[in-house]
């Protein structure tokens, strides 16, 4: 079986309202150090801090979606699920706001917010995305193969593509 299933959601389970917190908080953590990312990159320079917001949303987008199935399928409601998630992405502002202090505050503070968030990223990808991608039985390799070297190409062209934009949204916003 592969993890999940495609029916209706189920009456919450004694232990669904663990698992809404555990969401919400863990997101809150993460929409923190992405708003901390964003701020620091902004007070390196205009073109840094929206080549990076632009690479955060693309991550955020389908990161947000899975939280809302996690969330949906414990059973949260409609209301109190946007609720939670406006309350959590409000982190992401802060987050924003204390980088950019941080960046401009005298100390050469961004370059090691910008590391620390790096690896951040790189060990949710090493440590919970690789193994889960590699996790299954041996039906399908090949689809599979091909699927995830798309992902990675195509994570690829993005990062390419937000790169050079980012030299030509340089030269552009200069006198």
């Amino acid at each position: 079986p592969h993890g999940h299933s495609h029916g209706p959601a189920l009456p919450p389970g004694p232990g669904a309202a663990d698992i809404v917190w555990m969401v919400v908080l863990g997101d809150g953590v993460h929409n923190l150090s992405d708003g901390l990312a964003i701020g620091a990159a902004f007070s390196h320079s205009l073109s840094s801090g929206l080549s990076t917001a632009l690479a955060v949303l693309c991550h955020e987008l389908p990161h947000e979606l899975g939280d809302l199935a996690v969330l949906l399928r414990a059973g949260t409601a409609p209301r109190s699920l946007l609720l939670l998630n406006l309350l959590s992405a409000l982190l992401s502002c802060l987050g924003v706001v204390a980088g950019v202090a941080l960046g401009h505050s005298g100390t050469p503070l961004a370059p090691w917010l910008l590391t620390a968030t790096a690896g951040i990223f790189l060990y949710v990808a090493l440590a919970d995305m690789l193994p889960e991608a590699l996790r299954g039985s041996g039906e399908g390799t090949w689809g599979r193969f091909v699927l995830q070297n798309a992902g990675f190409l195509l994570g690829a062209g993005i990062m390419l593509g937000i790169a050079l934009a980012e030299g030509h949204l340089r030269s552009w916003l200069q006198p």
